[in-house]
This record gives C-alpha cells, sequence and structure tokens, in this order.
C-alpha cells in the first residue's frame, strides 16, 4: 500500500487514476481547485482518502498544504503531477500572452511548486516515484500548439534531468506522454466551448481517461528495481504528420 498525491485530481485523467488506485487500497491524497468535486469523489471511493484546495499555480497556498498535511499522509510515495492545461489554437502571432503565461504558471511552476518539497519527503525516506504526465506535444510540433509543446517540453527534459539528479537513490522518476484523449475536460478549457471541443475527436477513435490511467497503475506497480523512464501513447488514429515543405516558387 503506498501514499499517493495525485494533482488535479477533480475530473479526467487524475479523478479517473484516482478511482483506480483506490481499488488497490493505496492511501490518497487528492488537491484540485474544486472543493464540491473533490468532496462527491471522496465520498465515492472506499479508501483512505484526504482531500485539500489547492491551486498549484499558487506558491504560497501549495507551501500551506505541506505543512498541514495529516501526520497519517506525510510520507508521500508516488506523486502524479497530473495537473496541467492548455489555451487557445492560434499561431503564436496571433496568441494571448495572459493565455501564454497562464500555461507556464500551471503546467511548469506549478508543476515545481508540488514536486520540490515533495522530494525532501522522497530523499528523507529514500525512496518514492515522481510520475509526471506529459504530452506527445512535447516533441511533436502542431499548428496552435506553440506555449502548450513548449511546456510539455520542458516536463519531458524536466523528468530526465530529475531522474540523473536522483541516480543513487531508490527514487524513481517516469513521464507519460499521451496524444489525443477524449473524455475529459481538456478540449473544453482550451477552445471554450462544448461544441468546438466535441468536433476535435469526431470520426477518430481517441484514448480515453481509463487508458492513460491504466498507464499509471502500470509504471507505479513495476518492482522497486524498475524505472520507467517515457512512456509515449497515441490511439491507432494518430500518428505522425511528417515534414510540411511550402512551394512559393511553382
Amino acid at each position: 500500500m503506498k501514499t499517493i498525491l495525485i494533482t488535479g485530481a477533480s475530473a479526467g485523467f487524475g479523478e479517473v487514476a484516482a478511482r483506480l488506485l483506490a481499488k488497490d487500497g493505496h492511501k490518497l491524497i487528492l488537491i484540485a481547485r474544486r472543493e464540491e468535486r473533490l468532496e462527491a469523489i471522496k465520498k465515492s471511493l472506499n479508501a483512505n482518502v484526504y482531500t485539500a484546495v489547492v491551486d498549484v499555480t499558487n506558491k504560497a497556498q501549495v507551501k500551506t498544504f505541506f505543512e498541514s498535511i495529516p501526520d497519517e499522509f506525510h510520507d508521500i510515495d508516488v506523486l502524479v503531477n497530473n495537473a496541467g492545461l492548455a489555451l487557445g489554437m492560434g499561431p503564436a502571432q496571433e496568441s494571448n500572452l495572459e493565455d501564454w503565461e497562464r500555461m507556464v504558471d500551471t503546467n511548469i511552476k506549478g508543476l515545481l511548486y508540488v514536486t520540490r518539497p515533495v522530494l525532501d519527503i522522497m530523499k528523507q525516506n529514500n525512496r518514492g516515484h515522481v510520475v509526471n504526465i506529459g504530452s506527445t506535444a512535447a516533441h511533436i510540433p502542431y499548428k496552435g500548439g506553440n506555449v502548450y509543446g513548449g511546456t510539455k517540453a520542458f516536463v519531458a527534459q524536466f523528468s530526465r534531468n530529475l531522474r540523473t539528479d536522483l541516480f543513487g537513490t531508490d527514487i524513481r522518476v517516469s513521464n507519460i506522454e499521451p496524444g489525443m484523449v477524449s473524455g475529459t475536460e481538456f478540449s473544453v478549457v482550451r477552445l471554450g466551448d462544448t461544441d468546438k471541443a466535441k468536433t476535435v475527436y469526431e470520426g477518430a477513435r481517441a484514448l480515453t481517461p481509463e487508458d492513460v490511467a491504466n498507464t499509471i497503475k502500470w509504471i507505479i506497480d513495476q518492482p522497486p528495481h524498475v524505472n520507467i523512464n517515457n512512456v509515449e501513447l497515441m490511439p491507432i488514429d494518430q500518428t505522425y504528420g511528417g515534414l510540411a515543405v511550402n512551394r512559393p516558387l511553382l
């Protein structure tokens, strides 16, 4: 049985992963911004669960959260850095600077604010597992993916460097990079419109939150001597686009 902290646990990957991991008897710490959603999830789980309303972009709020974790949940074994978002699909030259800042604040700074204090706990116990939720956008560019892809590229490289820094300890680091996933609030938040969000997945067999949650569980369940560095997963109906060539001289 492990103590598992999941950020962004009120919906999407975080919620589904919490439900899946609860079945294995793990103790869960679920944090997100929406208190009602967290409480509803907690009541529905047959597990030992501690919830807290935390905005990962608020450094002071994150600090207070770690200072007030009950002793029973203090020794965190697994951190699932799931909180993240994308905003907008416009090209860089037409994008909103505030959207860019919010993605950086959440996907990069928020991840750092949570990871740093968890590392202190794991280092003291010489055990633990940091599981970061990245994206195929970290490596595969697409129109409108400018800063979102950049933030996920940071997650990928941070994961590799974190693994290197922790070499010689029993702390594991993994990065999961999903492609197209339906059934979450991701595209609704990104596009600001439910109908537009539906068209993103229209006619394609996308991944589901369960697919990502099962990947999280599989990584966590590996023997202590096994470190899964990186997992990239896509639905069968998605693949690489290849190079684009402009031909202005024709």
